[in-house]
């Protein structure tokens, strides 16, 4: 089928991808860094749509940074840049955590799980795997220095006396030298793709190399620098994969603003007489284009919606039996839809689904200094170029000095909350002023700024966020609902994408203590739109 105007692709903040095809079904795995289940990955059947396949493991190694204990965090750390691979019946993750510094291999027959975690040996940033086809394996790495490294056959590190070398090195001219390395062997040559950025344009940009021999020379140049017309901001860093029919197709993401970093999809084609593929029409994203369709008329399940959080839980712990291949009855994000993750991992504990009654409570297990504290946060990804989220929350239960609502979370916040002070319940709308440059403080402690304040009546209140990413606008405005009229509380506030974090704003339902835990929050009624 042709299809035009389909980029950005998903709408939604999914980086760092690598793609696969098994059969007729494409596989997607993407960066997930600090959100827990983690290290998500998407099916589809036409490279277009897109719908929730597995997370990869709930919980990766329950440190005190992973589980947000004191002040603790891995913001902008955890899980980054996987490779995704099939072998021999066997599908294999391999990623880095930056927060303990470890490689970790998954594998596992069935996408679905369950997964088996073990380590390799060493670190290996944004790597990529291959099996070639004399049955020795290499992992490719790096930044600016990219080296081929031979792991042993049961993967678990190094192999002794194998190979083990740099193969391409960028220029120190580049802002960002070569990294997000992804290695294939097509029509016995290898191919490696990089991610770089060139200080003669400023922007991200994708290059190829090839060779030969596994660890013959490497030669090659950048194949796509476009932006596609969107605030010069290059598209790169992805994986590609063929058709049945034999056709290609490249996934990249694309930095845009607070709302994250979205992929874009184009054709490739090989060519005689040059071993270097070309992405798109000469290097740029075309608007329109043929793709696959494996299965039509096929219903994909949206990757972020409402909720009324009636439908059964089935937490895998409990019945290994609830991974069915569809993933609207995949309930393996802690008991809740796949479309929810926690910010960190949870303390399941303090969690409380009632399907029954259709809620979720959520109860204070530390005292926090602000919104980036707070433990057991649930979120959704927000959506390119506009999106809201509504939820009703009761605030009875709240202590003083708690804040339970809703919130855009990322480095620069926005949030609409229930507090409790002097004993009375307010409306408060909260921001937070990032600083200049791309990084914020990964640790911070400070308050956020209180815009406005109003009298709740009563203990409930529905309450509202809106996002405007349109072309990095990226701002937010927050409302609530009161006879059936919407009253926007607080000022406009200024989202933005920072190294920090190094994710996109999630819509979050939160509850937080800055004097006493203890007290809690009802959720009820998600409403995405």
């Amino acid at each position: 089928m042709t299809v035009k105007d389909i980029n950005p692709l998903l709408k939604m903040d999914y980086p760092d991808v690598d793609v696969i095809r098994v059969d007729d079904t494409y596989y997607m795995v993407s960066t997930t860094m600090y959100f827990m289940p983690g290290c998500e990955i998407l099916r589809s059947y036409d490279l277009v749509h897109w719908e929730h396949a597995a997370f990869v493991y709930e919980r990766l190694d329950s440190t005190p940074a992973q589980r947000m204990e004191g002040e603790e965090n891995i913001y902008g750390q955890g899980m980054w840049a996987a490779s995704l691979r099939y072998h021999e019946g066997t599908f294999y993750v391999i990623f880095v955590a930056n927060d303990t510094h470890k490689s970790y291999l998954y594998r596992s027959e069935k996408i679905e799980g369950p997964w088996r975690k073990s380590e390799i040996e060493g670190f290996y940033h944004d790597n990529s795997l291959l099996f070639d086809d004399d049955g020795r394996v290499y992992i490719v790495y790096g930044n600016r220095e990219v080296y081929l490294t031979e792991l042993k056959p049961d993967l678990s590190g190094p192999k002794e006396g194998g190979v083990n070398k740099m193969i391409v090195k960028d220029r120190d001219d580049a802002y960002l030298g070569y990294e997000g390395s992804h290695i294939y062997k097509i029509n016995g040559k290898y191919y490696i793709f990089f991610i770089h950025m060139p200080r003669a344009t400023g922007r991200r940009t994708e290059a190829c190399f090839v060779s030969d021999t596994i660890d013959g020379e490497y030669t090659g140049r950048d194949v796509m620098d476009d932006d596609r017309g969107y605030c010069r901001s290059g598209c790169a860093q992805g994986g590609i994969v063929d058709t049945p029919d034999g056709k290609w197709y490249a996934i990249l993401f694309q930095d845009s603003g607070a709302v994250g970093r979205i992929p874009v999809l184009m054709p490739i084609s090989f060519n005689e007489g040059d071993d270097i593929p070309v992405f798109g029409d000469n290097g740029k994203v075309p608007l329109e284009f043929e793709v696959p369709d494996g299965r039509p008329g096929y219903e994909y399940e949206p990757l972020a919606g409402s909720d009324d959080f009636k439908v059964p839980a089935c937490h895998p712990e409990q019945s290994p039996a609830c991974h069915p291949e569809r993933s609207e009855g995949s309930f393996d994000s802690f008991g809740f839809k796949s479309r929810w993750q926690f910010s960190h991992e949870p303390e399941l504990e303090l969690v409380e689904h009632d399907t029954a009654a259709g809620s979720v409570r959520i109860t204070t297990g530390k005292v926090c200094k602000n919104l980036v504290q707070a433990k057991n946060t649930l979120t959704q990804r927000s959506t390119y170029p506009t999106c809201a989220a509504q939820i009703t929350v009761d605030g009875s239960s709240l202590k003083e000095g708690d804040y339970a609502g809703l919130c855009l979370l990322e480095s620069a916040y926005a949030f609409i909350a229930i507090t409790r002070r002097n004993g009375e319940l307010y409306l408060v709308m909260y921001d937070r002023e990032a600083p200049e440059g791309l990084w914020g403080e990964r640790h911070d402690t400070t308050p956020g700024r209180e815009q406005a304040a109003v009298k709740l009546n009563g203990s409930s209140a529905v309450l509202r966020a809106e996002a405007d990413f349109t072309m990095m606008k990226d701002t937010a405005c927050m409302f609530y609902i009161e006879d059936g009229q919407k009253k926007q509380l607080g000022t406009q506030a200024q989202l933005r994408f920072k190294l920090d974090h190094f994710t996109g704003a999630r819509f979050g339902l939160f509850v937080y203590s800055t004097k006493e835990c203890g007290g809690s929050a009802e959720f009820k009624e998600f409403i995405y739109q």
